[in-house]
């Protein structure tokens, strides 16, 4: 990036498709993890144990690692609001742009074969007042055979920052139905949940507007959950392959001035080590009855209408959603 002054962007076009890329993000770094043109940064492992091609194995950054894009299943370009940018380079901790590619088929590589995936960034010619960010929300855990999870994650904002979300993104692989995410704000019998998003992950991938305008400062919380159906006859982790699943959701958001959050990755434990109902600051009374359904379209398939992956378990069929009820700490469906 340009050292000497900022860039901001504004919109993102994927130059991608599934067929190829399971998904792309792209991140900012202060140091990238290698000043290799290409290297292996060891996520969406190949199981098999075979290699394509040696490349030095590095992180993605040496330091300063902030996301700033996620795309899968050939979403369509992410435009931001109006005076709304990513500030880069110059002064900002974004000295380098890295675009990490998860390939779904390695074929072509295997017979010589080269790609083109990644994005293109459009940049505003001008300084704008408001810095765009992202907070990522994910978990660990794992999903035993035959069976419907919850994956739940919450964190505290401690940061001294008034974020307005605008858009946010779910992400999962084949097992996921539905991805919410949440503003918890008070404590006990006052605390309020405000839907930020909520999203079949089989859908495309892009980043989608929040319905609700919504404001998360100090002493706010951020929680989401996903809701998984496991129709394989082996438990499933969180993990790296195309065979494990990931539980993420992205809340792209935007403050005024240049300051933006510090943390912005919320992480948990997972299934069996957490849930809602082992934290404290959670009141799982005042969760919203329909965190764990899929929502109706668009953010959902029509009824009768199969999800991404196909699987006869993934027909909509929204009186068959999963309800919860508490017992004890648990979640039962």
């Amino acid at each position: 990036m340009d050292q000497d002054k900022p860039t901001y962007i504004t919109a993102f076009n994927p130059a991608a498709t599934s067929k190829d890329a399971h998904h792309i993000l792209l991140f900012g770094c202060t140091e990238p993890g290698s000043h290799q043109k290409i290297w292996n940064c060891g996520e969406m492992a190949i199981s098999d144990g075979h290699s394509v091609k040696s490349y030095e194995y590095a992180p993605t950054c040496a330091s300063g690692s902030t996301i700033i894009y996620a795309w899968a299943l050939d979403a369509d370009k992410t435009e931001l609001p109006e005076d709304v940018a990513f500030k880069v380079g110059g002064s900002t901790s974004i000295k380098y742009l890295v675009l990490q590619v998860h390939y779904a088929n390695l074929d072509k590589f295997k017979a010589g074969g080269t790609d083109r995936s990644g994005l293109i960034l459009t940049k505003s010619p001008v300084p704008l007042p408001k810095r765009a960010g992202v907070m990522l929300l994910e978990t660990d855990g794992a999903i035993a055979p035959y069976s419907l999870e919850a994956f739940e994650v919450a964190c505290g904002i401690e940061q001294d920052i008034v974020m307005h979300p605008f858009a946010f993104r779910t992400h999962a692989h084949k097992l996921g139905l539905v991805n919410s995410g949440y503003r918890v704000r008070g404590e006990g019998d006052d605390q309020e949940w405000t839907e930020i998003g909520r999203r079949s992950p089989q859908l495309p991938q892009m980043f989608y507007p929040t319905q609700s305008d919504v404001t998360i400062k100090q002493g706010d919380r951020v929680a989401a959950a996903c809701t998984m159906f496991n129709y394989q006859s082996h438990a499933v982790k969180i993990g790296a392959t195309g065979n494990d699943e990931m539980c993420n959701f992205y809340m792209m958001y935007w403050v005024d001035g240049d300051e933006i959050l510090e943390n912005d990755v919320c992480t948990s434990p997972g299934p069996p080590q957490y849930y809602f109902g082992y934290d404290r600051h959670v009141n799982v009374d005042k969760i919203p009855e329909n965190a764990f359904r899929i929502p109706p379209p668009p953010n959902g398939p029509a009824p009768g209408e199969p999800l991404q992956g196909g699987h006869h378990h993934m027909t909509t069929q929204h009186k068959a959603n999963p309800r919860k009820r508490q017992n004890r700490f648990n979640y039962v469906f």
